[in-house]
């Protein structure tokens, strides 16, 4: 071989080495929102202008692009009227008394619409065309790896009448709930677009900082994601301490100016009767409240203020400290939705109720808006993980803490196994055959995902995990893999086998203990125990013995799979660790220094934080 072709060989090598170290980093694209909209609160129509500088940090050119229109999903013949229409148990929030869909009887003055127009990239035409919630671009030019571009649009809106998270005029009161409201650029990654249309699950963006302007009446006061540029014009509980707000004659509107650094996401309400109180959260971040002037609901959410200080203290030091340095509490949407720097929730039931979505929708702060995960591919990583440590966060403000503050978690699990209408996690969003197993196989096997890994690497294994994963993925779009790759590199344990069954299939977990005889072959002064194995998920195995004199002993089966053994739980009762058990072997036995009359009781997991679908016979007593 010449001395030419070897270094075209390795001029060749070198190039495509380089090649591959790029497309093996990690990239994210971004956006940056310029808009002005004015807002008409007599017809419920604005209008607005939007530039969005894209930055393509991808390793693809590319020639399309698709953004949200969500608006027009509330419009009577969309997709989301026909699943309406068609599920088994629609919520009922979206239907009338005969369960018949509300979109589908909604008036021209009452839908919602997103239309779009003067569409230019970099001043040049681009087509744009409207399919439905989902705005199609072909570009006018390609956008190159590594290189940024400019689109312009004008767009006018209907808000609709409230039906689900966005609208005018909910169950409530409030007029004015934006949620989703412009036109909203789709995520593209390295699955490629995720431009799914909207049928009434969750949401996923992209990563940028927005200058918004809202034009309305001066009646209103505003609540929503960003801070406030101009609080010391706009007042209404925004201006400085000692600051008196005068606006000038033959005022009718006023402009507010929000910014939102690094957010995936815009969102804000109006009404004209909201109170606005502040309050100083942990690491000096305003926490603001809104919600109406109604006697009957200001105890409530003045009660909750000092509450959620405390919550946000017990997520600082759960998982990592809030980056921002504001968030809002506004009454609004529907239940409780989580949004950049701020939730929408209902705020007129019981105190209980109002703490609870509070807490969780301030959860969701962490679990997808710093740690943005694809809702609609893997809900169970937001609304999963942030009901964990909504629980957490729960129990430290009770009096009496719960020993196990998921167990009702476990409890609702177990019903929708029971009900043999549970489906893989790796179901999208949209697809699943009701609602119900959608919400339990996402909130609770979500959390369950996270308290049944403590009972595999240990509590402080797990607390170690959520603070390491927030500090390499914040600002991120973390996967499945990132949060099991994360607990694997904190314990030393593998645990793939453990994302694979308990995200990727419905295998179920299912131990118990056969029986408890003499050992005959030591003369009866001995005790085996039998186990089996009877579900396909694979699991190490705790097991307490508890003896007639009163003290206790604990056996730990590691499972071969892991390549790991779990520190003592519970260091004050003696362990003895056991040879490994393999998932291929259905039948484990072990011996216990201890004569049969001696035992009182033998339970497979104490904690009760191993998800065994059939509990009866997880315990066996000698009487």
């Amino acid at each position: 071989m010449n001395m030419k072709k070897i270094f075209l060989i390795a001029l060749i090598s070198l190039n495509f080495g380089n090649l591959l170290a790029q497309n093996s980093g990690y990239w994210q694209q971004q956006v940056d929102y310029k808009m002005d909209v004015v807002m008409n609160v007599k017809n419920y129509q604005y209008n607005g202008k939007q530039e969005l500088v894209y930055t393509n940090n991808s390793p693809d050119t590319l020639k399309r692009v698709f953004y949200h229109l969500y608006n027009n999903a509330f419009q009577p013949g969309s997709e989301m009227d026909a699943r309406l229409q068609s599920i088994k148990d629609p919520d009922p929030r979206m239907v009338n008394k005969m369960k018949e869909s509300r979109i589908k009887t909604l008036k021209p003055d009452e839908i919602g619409y997103l239309n779009i127009s003067n569409f230019k990239q970099d001043g040049l035409v681009a087509n744009a065309k409207t399919v439905e919630t989902i705005l199609e671009v072909t570009l006018a030019k390609p956008i190159l790896p590594h290189s940024k571009t400019t689109f312009t649009l004008d767009f006018d809106g209907q808000v609709p009448v409230q039906i689900r998270r966005s609208g005018r005029n909910n169950a409530e009161g409030i007029e004015l709930s934006m949620a989703q409201w412009y036109p909203k650029m789709a995520e593209f990654d390295f699955e490629g677009w995720h431009a799914d249309p909207y049928i009434a699950r969750e949401f996923h963006g992209v990563w940028g900082n927005f200058d918004v302007k809202i034009t309305i009446d001066k009646e209103y006061v505003l609540g929503g994601s960003g801070y406030l540029q101009n609080k010391n014009e706009i007042g209404h509980g925004y201006q400085d301490a000692g600051i008196k707000v005068m606006y000038p004659k033959n005022t009718k509107a006023l402009t507010w100016h929000f910014y939102a650094p690094m957010v995936h996401d815009f969102t804000w309400a109006a009404d004209k009767n909201y109170l606005h109180d502040v309050v100083k959260g942990p690491n000096g971040v305003d926490l603001h409240f809104l919600y109406k002037n109604n006697p009957n609901i200001i105890d409530n959410w003045k009660a909750l203020q000092p509450m959620m200080i405390k919550v946000m203290e017990t997520f600082n030091k759960t998982v990592g400290d809030y980056p921002y340095k504001q968030y809002s509490f506004i009454q609004g949407g529907d239940g409780g939705m989580e949004y950049a720097m701020c939730t929408l929730m209902l705020g007129n039931g019981k105190f209980e109720g109002i703490v609870g979505t509070a807490t969780h929708e301030l959860g969701h702060s962490w679990f997808q808006h710093i740690l943005a995960s694809n809702e609609s591919k893997h809900p169970w990583m937001d609304e999963g993980f942030t009901s964990y440590i909504e629980d957490l966060a729960l129990n430290d403000l009770r009096v009496n803490k719960k020993g196990n503050p998921f167990e009702d978690s476990y409890k609702t699990y177990y019903k929708l196994v029971e009900s043999g209408k549970e489906q893989s996690q790796t179901t999208h969003g949209d697809r699943y055959d009701e609602n119900r197993p959608y919400s339990i196989s996402s909130y609770y096997k979500g959390e369950i995902f996270l308290a049944q890994l403590e009972y595999l690497i240990g509590k402080e294994n797990v607390s170690k995990t959520l603070k390491k994963y927030f500090q390499e993925f914040k600002f991120k779009h973390p996967t499945p893999n990132d949060i099991k790759r994360t607990a694997e590199r904190v314990s030393g344990a593998n645990l793939d086998w453990y994302l694979t069954d308990w995200t990727q299939t419905t295998n179920t977990i299912d131990y118990g203990i056969i029986e408890v005889k003499i050992d005959l072959s030591y003369t009866g002064k001995n005790t085996v125990i039998t186990l089996e194995r009877i579900g396909r998920m694979p699991m190490p195995i705790d097991i307490l013995v508890e003896y007639t004199d009163g003290s206790k002993e604990s056996f730990y089966i590691p499972l071969r799979m892991m390549s790991f053994e779990k520190e003592n739980p519970n260091p004050t009762i003696k362990r003895t660790v056991l040879d490994n058990w393999t998932w291929a072997n259905q039948t484990y036995e072990f011996s216990i220094l201890k004569t049969k009359t001696t035992i009182k009781k033998v339970t497979i997991d104490p904690s009760g934080l191993m998800a065994d679908v059939k509990q009866s016979d997880n315990s066996y007593e000698l009487k």
